[in-house]
């Protein structure tokens, strides 16, 4: 095993998360803290000590119905003002949040449910609770809370209305913060099951102790993010959007502002976010590549419809940006002269579309495309790749201002210890690794050994203490003639041409490459102009295959290609809510066909 990274040991841990909420509710008082959308363009908020009355009145009242500590409940609901409330109240009565994503179906809450042994379920919509209900009743919980009572409810089930629980909360006795002086940081938090890239998802133990040591660590970072550029007037705005059930979103988008006294606006959802950026204008906000992947392309496409002055501006900005990010001394002098206008011409416009106050856009939960990265870096628009796992509260590492290194997460935050084991795995250690996984324990003993979180990511770890993730150990592919191949290196290429928009390679235990490809809209839309519309798709995906392939190595390339019948979303279940591409679930969807790709070319 390789020497530990050294760690930086951080200031002792602050409370459980309600007393955290109940202390920024004494000192923040009647400041906004969420923003609810309540139409086109517009936001609604709640102050600090409304959500702190609303959390202490559903505590209370889940208590009057038999809530315990240690009780798991679920908590299924897009977000919004009242996902925290529901959080932090569940946690205050001393019981454990389970989130789950909107997307799941009825056999997914149905696992949940069963796996963990929820006895209750709040829920927000009635749409979610058509698929909800039938779970709930198959686990015979104890009641489930709507936030919008729906029309039809089983008969074997009771369903109350959070108007009326929250009002009957109100008229209770008892402590303004519930059973929070009872909540220790041992206890749990929150159970998060992991999207399930590979199989059925597991239940993640996360004690209050180890969420705030990521909060603490994640703190730490914005401080030097403060130190660099200073803080913003008014204080930080977030947007958030990713799925608060991601355990990304829950620390970084959720406990972190809240951590900081920020506020919290939540968008729309992803038709919307553009627009949502301009109105709310964050100077934080967490993503994912894929979001950045999509940005990144509308604003290329928007750059091909523009005058040739504009193009030129654009693409000398770019050119300049990229050539600063590498190395600023080698500007020419001209170059030097024209950074400054360029950033007035054409940065400050790109930075408007982002609502002009943006400091910082934190990338996780998969690897970034370091091209795309840079050319945010070059437009003024700053990305901070990091690294983390749900087994890690998830934060492991980020970049740090003044410092970036696109190709790498970064250094570790303060307060975690790494080390590279022998056959290449990250292995974490310190405060912030789960406790297990819920009911589990071969998985837990297998992924915590020694006190070290195996990852079963591979990396490396440079000279400035950097991490440069190289692939998933269990993703790692191994072709016949014995060369291990990271697909992420492959299809990140592959979707860097303009005809591909998404890309999963394959070829364990075969004798070369071969992929599934979704072809980019604009390649479909000239190619229904086309006579054969599926032989145009074809060779626009073959030139791009062609060019990729001459960056590869040998072992590397693409031998063949299929096209998807459609592409890979999170309804049709072949990514994650988080939009991570879920292999098993693609390789199963095409495996005759990919095998199909062997068979032809061994007969040729």
């Amino acid at each position: 095993m390789a020497p530990s990274l050294p760690t930086t040991v951080p200031t002792a841990l602050p409370t459980p998360l309600p007393t955290l909420l109940f202390d920024m509710v004494a000192a923040k008082g009647d400041a906004p803290f969420l923003w609810r959308k309540v139409g086109d363009g517009q936001f609604e908020p709640m102050t600090y000590a409304e959500v702190g009355h609303a959390v202490s009145c559903l505590g209370k009242a889940l208590i009057q119905r038999g809530v315990q500590p240690g009780d798991r409940v679920v908590l299924v609901s897009e977000n919004r003002p009242e996902w925290l409330i529901a959080d932090f109240a569940i946690m205050a009565a001393g019981a454990i949040t389970v989130p789950a994503y909107i997307t799941n179906t009825v056999d997914d809450h149905a696992h949940i449910l069963s796996n963990c042994g929820a006895r209750v379920a709040i829920v927000s919509t009635a749409a979610l609770a058509e698929r909800l209900l039938p779970a709930a009743v198959r686990a015979s919980l104890d009641f489930v809370v709507a936030m919008e009572v729906p029309s039809t409810v089983p008969q074997e089930l009771s369903v109350v209305g959070w108007s009326d629980l929250v009002a009957t909360g109100a008229t209770l006795d008892g402590p303004e913060r519930v059973r929070s002086p009872e909540v220790n940081l041992d206890h749990l938090a929150c159970l998060i099951y992991t999207s399930g890239t590979g199989g059925r998802p597991k239940g993640v133990m996360l004690s209050h102790r180890n969420l705030m040591a990521n909060i603490v660590g994640a703190r730490a970072v914005v401080d030097e993010l403060n130190a660099w550029g200073g803080t913003p007037e008014g204080g930080d705005v977030f947007l958030s959007f990713l799925p608060l059930s991601h355990a990304f979103e829950h620390t970084a988008g959720q406990c972190l502002p809240l951590a900081m006294g920020a506020q919290i606006y939540y968008a729309g959802g992803a038709d919307t976010l553009s627009q949502d950026m301009a109105v709310v204008r964050p100077t934080l906000m967490v993503a994912v590549p894929r979001l950045f992947e999509v940005l990144h392309s509308r604003i290329l496409a928007g750059v091909k419809r523009a005058s040739p002055t504009k193009r030129w501006l654009f693409e000398k900005t770019l050119s300049i940006g990229t050539k600063r990010y590498a190395d600023a001394s080698s500007l020419s002098l001209l170059e030097r002269v024209l950074d400054p206008l360029l950033s007035r011409l054409v940065r400050a416009k790109v930075r408007e579309r982002f609502g002009g106050r943006l400091r910082a856009l934190v990338s996780g939960g998969a690897p970034l495309n370091v091209e795309i990265g840079v050319a945010f870096h070059a437009l003024g628009l700053p990305i901070y790749q990091g690294y983390g796992q749900t087994e890690a509260s998830p934060i492991v590492s980020c970049n740090r201002p003044g410092r970036v290194k696109m190709h790498s997460v970064g250094p570790v935050l303060p307060g975690v210890e790494l080390t590279i084991a022998e056959d290449g795995e990250i292995l974490v250690r310190g405060e912030l690794v789960m406790q297990g996984y819920w009911g589990d324990q071969n998985a837990t003993e297998t992924t915590l050994r020694d006190g070290w979180l195996h990852t079963g990511d591979i990396g490396v770890v440079d000279a400035d203490g950097c991490i440069q993730i190289t692939d998933r150990k269990k993703d790692i592919i191994v072709i016949s003639g014995g060369d291990n191949i990271a697909p992420a290196r492959v299809e990140g290429l592959l979707t860097l041409e303009p005809e591909i928009a998404q890309a999963m390679v394959h070829g364990d235990k075969r004798p070369y490459l071969v992929a599934i490809l979704v072809a980019d809209e604009e390649v479909l839309r000239r190619a229904r102009e086309e006579e054969d519309p599926a032989s145009a798709v074809r060779k626009a995906l073959s030139a791009a295959v062609e060019r990729v392939n001459k960056r590869l190595s040998q072992v590397e390339r693409v031998r063949s290609f299929i096209v998807a019948d459609e592409p890979f979303t999170v309804d049709n279940g072949l990514m994650t809510p988080t939009m991570k591409i879920r292999r098993h679930m693609v390789r199963g969807q095409y495996l005759s066909r990919l095998e199909a790709l062997y068979e032809a070319r061994k007969a040729a």
